[in-house]
């Protein structure tokens, strides 16, 4: 019977540390990356606006487990994405996976086309909620996301300065 109370003690006292330390993490996570890139606007904008051609420039997104249902909609292995917004310097879309929370994802394009060179800059929302481990494990995404984001940039400027 202690040792019953013992651990009852012991994983609600281990909870309880856990939630007080998820309360002080930020409820909203922002992962950013940019890069820049040696070609005109209009040049690069294709590649982002079009989930069809995504897959020039984007990590994964011709593997089987993708399936693209229109330039603006996909499956990206249980993942749905949908472009929702496009404008001259943007395209955001959102990431909704069968489990899990939905991110979105804000990619801008700035800089003109009388100019050779733009920054684009990709970065991924996430509102969090006061569960602990979301919170604690939300401090690995800009390892997780960052990484992969950086290397995307990098295929999609040696794509456009290409071109």
């Amino acid at each position: 019977m202690k040792l019953i109370k013992l651990i009852f003690f012991s994983v609600l006292s281990l909870f309880v540390v856990a939630s007080f330390i998820g309360i002080l993490l930020p409820s909203h996570v922002l992962v950013s990356r940019a890069v820049d890139i040696m070609a005109a606007k209009d040049s690069v904008k294709p590649y982002i606006v079009d989930i069809q051609r995504w897959k020039k420039w984007m990590e994964g997104m011709d593997q089987a487990s993708v399936i693209i249902h229109s330039p603006v909609k996909a499956d990206i292995a249980g993942t749905e994405v949908m472009i929702t917004n496009i404008t001259d310097s943007s395209v955001v879309s959102t990431w909704t996976p069968k489990k899990g929370i939905r991110q979105t994802s804000t990619v801008r394009i700035i800089g003109t086309n009388a100019q050779n060179q733009v920054i684009v800059q990709w970065q991924f929302e996430q509102q969090l909620p006061w569960y602990p481990w979301e919170r604690l494990g939300s401090m690995m995404n800009d390892k997780i996301l960052g990484t992969m984001m950086e290397r995307n940039l990098n295929h999609l400027k040696e794509l456009a300065e290409q071109n």
